[in-house]
């Protein structure tokens, strides 16, 4: 078993297979050597906040913030996964390549779905980097501006005639 230590103090204790799915945490197990004795240390990713009928992990559909939990959820959903192969260049992966169990998986409030991007990408977690950056571009597909503005309550603070000027600069990729 692998002791981890959220950035709110809280341990979890995973198989190492399930902990090792995370490259940083298995570099760390390989530089250090033995993890049953010192928990690792996780100083980007909050723990799970939310304790449902005493079991020490929430359901994602139940937590308001998803959190370190998450990953492992992830990690043991996959954790006879076959090791994916790399892309390439003949058969690009796409944003439609998502499991039914990772989409379901990734259906939560979007503050959620960023937290769980931030943690792949510091635990090095590829699959779940992937997984979670395809369901945004499918978020994101076929909407115009405005409306991807307003999915993610970004102001627009350009000008009219900047506006105008990176439409002209970017006419290229528009469908037509």
């Amino acid at each position: 078993m692998v002791r981890i230590t959220s950035s709110d103090s809280q341990e979890f204790s995973v198989s190492q297979d399930i902990a090792c799915q995370s490259q940083l945490i298995k570099n760390m197990i390989e530089d250090v050597g033995d993890a049953d004795e010192q928990p690792i240390p996780l100083p980007n990713v909050a723990g799970a906040i939310l304790q449902k009928g005493g079991s020490c992990f929430p359901s994602i559909s139940n937590a308001p913030k998803l959190t370190l939990f998450a990953v492992i959820e992830y990690a043991t959903m996959h954790k006879d996964d076959p090791p994916s192969a790399p892309e390439t260049d003949a058969k690009p992966s796409t944003s439609e390549d998502i499991e039914d169990r990772d989409k379901q998986f990734l259906n939560v409030d979007q503050g959620t779905l960023f937290e769980i991007i931030l943690a792949a990408n510091y635990l090095d977690m590829k699959s779940l980097l992937d997984v979670g950056c395809k369901t945004v571009a499918n978020m994101i597909k076929g909407k115009t501006v405005e409306e991807v503005r307003a999915l993610f309550n970004i102001v627009n603070d350009f000008t009219p005639e900047e506006e105008e000027q990176i439409r002209k600069e970017n006419e290229w990729c528009e469908d037509r």
